[in-house]
């Protein structure tokens, strides 16, 4: 590298690296410092630098259950990822509501179907199907209600607010 400092490495005082470091530079954890809030020296320990130890959660007494599909009849081992049965508000696979969907509505070339947030599902149109980025919505299914919490969600919802 040139010495003309435009490389970045244009530092005064630098020293190299011999693998020690000089007594300015180590880290001393017992030394003194002026605090002018108290106008005295502050010592400063090791036991005030450590940071406490992480403990684990207590989680909660009840299990989480792993309930069937009333759609498939298979059971439904990711019960985060189910959504409420539009009419029963029993879980259901995810995947089963985009099933269920997408058999309802005639799609065209382009279409899918998506889940949109809040408990909404919509058939999205891409003009350019590899290019993901320009898209429709051509017709918006409320799925969910925000408002109500389904019972089976609360137990779950003791697992998922632990920290």
């Amino acid at each position: 590298m040139s010495g003309s400092g435009k490389g970045g490495n244009n530092r005064k005082n630098r020293h190299r690296f011999s693998g020690r470091r000089d007594e300015t530079q180590k880290h001393d954890f017992k030394k003194q410092t002026d605090n002018p809030l108290t106008g005295g020296k502050i010592e400063k320990t090791r036991a005030q630098h450590e940071q406490s130890r992480w403990t684990a959660p207590v989680l909660p007494a009840n299990p989480i259950t792993t309930p069937d599909c009333p759609w498939c009849g298979k059971p439904i081992k990711d019960i985060a990822t189910a959504i409420s049965d539009k009419d029963t508000g029993s879980p259901v696979h995810f995947d089963c509501v985009l099933a269920r969907i997408g058999e309802m509505e005639a799609l065209e070339t382009g279409d899918s179907v998506c889940y949109i947030g809040g408990g909404r599902f919509g058939i999205i149109h891409y003009n350019n199907p590899p290019d993901t980025r320009d898209f429709t919505i051509k017709k918006v299914f409320e799925w969910e209600v925000k408002d109500n919490i389904s019972e089976w969600r609360k137990p779950i919802s003791e697992y998922f607010s632990i920290t």
